[in-house]
Formats: C-alpha cells, structure tokens, sequence
C-alpha cells in the first residue's frame, strides 16, 4: 500500500482528506504534521511514500522547505496541496522538486488521479491549473512582478518584491544580492515589512505569501 502523511495546519481538512483516501484500498495514512518542524520529525521516524503539503502551514520557509525535506528524504514525493494557483509558485514549486500540484477547492477525483500518477513516477497537475498557468505565461513579463497581491494591507512593488524572495528560503544577504542593497537594509526592510502586516517571523511571511498567491521567487 502506499504510504501517506498529511501535512496541513487545518485539523478539518486533514480529516477530510483521511476520510477520502480510505475509500480506497490502496493507500494508508502513516502520520499527520500541522508544522514544518513537526512534519520533519514525523518523517524522521516514519516511512513514507508521498507527503501531501499545504505550502501555507506555518513553519515552512517558503519553497526552500520542499528543497529541505527532499534533501533528507530523497524517497519521499511530496504533492503540493495549497489554495494558490499563481503560475510562478506552480513552477518553483515543481522546479524545487515537488512531483505534484493541486488547488484546494478542485475536483475531489483529482486527488486519486494525482496520486496514482506520482505512484507510477509521473508529475501530475489538475487540468484546471494547467490552463491558469497557460494563461499566467502569456500575461508574465520575464523578471517582473505582474501579480497585485490581494492583501489587507497595500504594498508598494518593493514590499512585494521582499516578500516574495522571502516566501522562497532568501536570506537578508541573498535579499541583498538580489535588490542591489545592503544586508543590513534588506533586514530592516524585512523588520519593517513584518511591523507593517503585523507579523513576527519570516516563516510567517512566508505563510503569508502563499496565502495571498503572491509568486515566489
């Protein structure tokens, strides 16, 4: 059988999806995480096949988690489960090694069809993502940010840019580097950033950033 954790900071959501998964006989549920470091603990002990990952779940330094837990579980395919279906995300996603993309909210019947494919080796998207990235590429100017992010809070191209290196595992340095900034700046940029939307780690930016669709870098 294979072999699956669930890893959602939602308690209701991991239940449905228990509940969905035991209609079929080929799959069992090994473990359950709410966090990033509970789910890195989890597979430490557990043998899995395939982890079901919801990129918002606190605890996840950006797409640089998925990078992380395969580096210590090469074994282990992970399926992105997640409410942002912006086609950047999707695509460094995949590029950081996940096997599968799914959006919260689809055809339940996807999520077997997922499964059986990263079962037989194979990467699987739902085609209704298929055609929100097809659509994303033609509206995408290489090296630019197009997305306006849906936010309580409005911010300026900069911010947005921040938060997006940030939701991806960048360092204050990598930030730096990448904005043509100083270390110092680029972490007084994040302090400032994290005040303004009341938040107080860069995980929780992170988390923030997926929740929003905002396209990591």
């Amino acid at each position: 059988m294979l072999r699956i954790v669930l890893a959602d900071d939602h308690a209701l959501i991991r239940e449905g999806l228990k509940l969905l998964i035991s209609t079929s006989g080929a799959y069992e549920i090994v473990g359950e995480a709410s966090d990033g470091p509970g789910l890195m603990q989890l597979l430490a002990g557990a043998s899995a096949d395939i982890v079901v990952l919801d990129l918002g779940m606190p605890g996840l330094m950006g797409l640089a988690y998925i990078r992380e837990l395969l580096r210590a579980h090469p074994q282990v395919k992970v399926l992105v489960l997640t409410a942002n279906s912006e086609p950047r995300t999707v695509e460094a996603a995949l590029e950081a090694g996940a096997a599968g993309y799914l959006v919260k909210g689809g055809d339940l019947g996807e999520l077997f069809e997922a499964l059986s494919a990263l079962q037989h080796g194979q990467t699987y998207l739902s085609p209704p993502l298929r055609a929100v990235m097809a659509q994303g590429s033609q509206n995408t100017t290489p090296g630019r940010l197009p997305f306006e992010a849906i936010s309580h809070v409005a911010l300026t191209r900069r911010e947005r840019e921040l938060l997006s290196l940030t939701a991806g595992g960048a360092t204050a340095r990598d930030v730096a580097a990448r904005l043509g900034i100083s270390p110092l700046t680029a972490r007084k940029h994040r302090e400032n950033l994290m005040r303004k939307l009341d938040l107080h780690s860069a995980a929780e930016l992170a988390a923030f950033a997926v929740r929003i669709g905002l396209p990591i870098e």
